[in-house]
């Protein structure tokens, strides 16, 4: 079985999926806008299992709508995003799509969340539900 693998800019954070990831998803939110230098966030989750990781990442606690903390994980050198792990979802990591090796074959986002922050010009994506906060 072919894994995926990714990491930060720099190489010194590495990871493997050892599954697929079971969810796709966009999120518009200000947080993950800020966390990410761009207009939204492309998120895969998977299980935290499933998910192997070399190379320390700093640890962001930062705090959702529900108040609980959610763990933003970066490259101590490079600032790359790599993971965020939340309280109300546990077992789960969820994995920013734009670290891995290749993003050629990533599965569609099914969901849209925080749409409420969306540029207005954003278009949304064919069959992704669309929340305008956290479902």
């Amino acid at each position: 079985m072919q894994y995926r693998q990714g990491g930060c800019l720099c190489g010194a954070v590495r990871y493997v999926l050892k599954a697929e990831p079971h969810a796709a998803a966009i999120c518009h939110c200000r947080h993950c806008q800020k966390q990410s230098g761009s207009l939204f966030s492309f998120n895969l989750f998977v299980s935290e299992a499933d998910y192997e990781q070399r190379g320390e990442t700093m640890v962001f606690e930062d705090r959702g709508d529900s108040g609980q903390p959610s763990y933003r994980h970066f490259c101590g050198q490079c600032g790359s995003p790599i993971i965020t792990k939340v309280a109300v979802m546990p077992g789960q990591v969820i994995v920013k799509a734009g670290t891995l090796d290749s993003v050629e074959d990533l599965p569609a986002p099914q969901t849209e969340i925080y749409t409420d922050s969306a540029v207005k010009w954003f278009k949304p994506f064919a069959g992704a539900r669309r929340f305008p906060q956290s479902p």
